[in-house]
């Protein structure tokens, strides 16, 4: 059986590079959001100040209340 031989992988432009970095610089600068319920750590882009574990707890407790409207009607 014949090993593949292995390739270099081609270098990337330096204007991707720089693209790149800027993208991502503007975050490094900003002091991260805080989650208004437990305090961990929330994305920055987020429209509510949550994180993830409370953002599921919020969206389950959603699906609860819809499932439980039509059964006291």
């Amino acid at each position: 059986m014949k090993r593949k031989t292995q390739t270099k992988p081609e270098p990337i432009a330096p204007e991707i590079l720089e693209s790149a970095r800027r993208s991502i610089a503007p975050e490094r600068g900003k002091a991260p959001v805080k989650c208004v319920v437990c305090g961990a750590e929330t994305p920055s882009g987020a429209a509510e100040p949550l994180c993830w574990v409370c953002r599921r707890l919020k969206i389950s407790a959603w699906r609860d209340v819809e499932q439980q409207m039509p059964a006291q009607e």
